[in-house]
């Protein structure tokens, strides 16, 4: 997606299963933590994508926000709750 281009959720569903019908190993769905469509894809994933295409998604995020221990982290809880196998994270560092 970018700027001026918006998937819906059906979109999305439809595009994960082409891509795995192409054999795509990761399918890169989204940031379940970041908002509502993204949470509504992962959520829909469970039930509406075969064994297959769910064992090729990649659930986008980050590492834990600053002063918030990983398990009271809502973005780490997404990406766990989102079930996807597969899961990359963002890591930022500041030399200060």
């Amino acid at each position: 997606q970018g700027e001026s281009v918006s998937a819906s959720c059906d979109d999305k569903l439809k595009i994960t299963r082409r891509l795995a019908s192409f054999g795509v190993d990761f399918i890169e769905a989204g940031w379940p933590g970041s908002n509502p469509k993204d949470a509504e894809f992962f959520h829909r994933a469970k039930t509406e994508l075969t064994s297959e295409e769910k064992s090729k998604l990649s659930a986008f995020g980050s590492t834990r926000r600053k002063a918030v221990s990983v398990d009271q982290d809502a973005q780490i809880q997404a990406l766990i709750d989102s079930e996807a196998p597969t899961v990359c994270i963002v890591a930022k560092a500041h030399s200060w």
